[in-house]
């Protein structure tokens, strides 16, 4: 079975968008904050270069700034950012996408090809066989992080990487994977099971890697440690 692989974060100047990076909206289609999610999307998708989407296994860097009067480990979850766009450019050679935040007047934008590294030094392995639809598919990533240490206090860096059959859309597998990482991120409330204070990610990457022989199973390894303070500035 093959083992999941890890890719190296893109390089390079990147492309500073001309709209400003919108969360996913799961509001129905006329509504104004799909709409402007819409809009934005066609317009960085026009700051991608056609010929790294069809080349070859590529990766996809998302930078997203914010004011700097926002609180960098307060919501803004990076998946929610990632989400849309990587659906907007995904293709079946997108193997690997990064998204960070900082305070910054600009985000930016980079396509490059994808180039594998080493993984992370301490990782948490799981094969899940429950649909990612369901409670069980949750509790199984659970098991993987269940007596791992929480986090301390601050930014986080997460990696996910996923392995899975040919018919498997990866980037639907994010947030419910997310959502069972309270012992590594905190809970936002004690009772609450499945939220986890995942505002706190200010560096996330997530891989995938795809092999037949899982058929619907996932194998899932997990990667999280704190992160470097983020950069207040756009020194580029």
């Amino acid at each position: 079975m093959t083992t999941p692989k890890w890719y190296r974060r893109p390089e390079g100047e990147g492309t500073v968008l001309r709209k400003v990076p919108r969360l996913a909206s799961w509001n129905k289609s006329t509504d104004p904050d799909q709409v402007r999610l819409r809009d934005y999307l066609e317009d960085t998708a026009q700051l991608v270069p056609p010929r790294l989407t069809g080349s070859g296994p590529w990766a996809l860097l998302l930078e997203v700034g914010l004011p700097a009067t926002r609180d960098l480990v307060d919501m803004a979850d990076l998946d929610n950012y990632a989400f849309p766009l990587a659906t907007r450019l995904r293709n079946e050679d997108l193997v690997a996408v990064w998204c960070t935040k900082r305070h910054a007047e600009t985000s930016r934008v980079l396509a490059a090809p994808a180039h594998e590294t080493t993984g992370p030094g301490t990782t948490y392995m799981v094969r899940t066989t429950a649909s990612t639809s369901t409670t069980a598919y949750k509790e199984q990533v659970r098991s993987a992080v269940a007596h791992a240490a929480e986090i301390p206090t601050g930014p986080v860096q997460l990696q996910l990487a996923f392995v899975v059959g040919p018919p498997r859309n990866w980037l639907t597998l994010w947030k419910p994977t997310i959502d069972a990482l309270d012992p590594l991120l905190g809970r936002t409330r004690e009772d609450r099971d499945w939220h986890p204070k995942d505002g706190r990610i200010t560096d996330l990457g997530l891989h995938v890697t795809v092999d037949a022989s899982l058929g619907h199973d996932v194998l899932l390894s997990i990667a999280a440690a704190p992160a470097a303070a983020p950069r207040t500035d756009d020194p580029r």
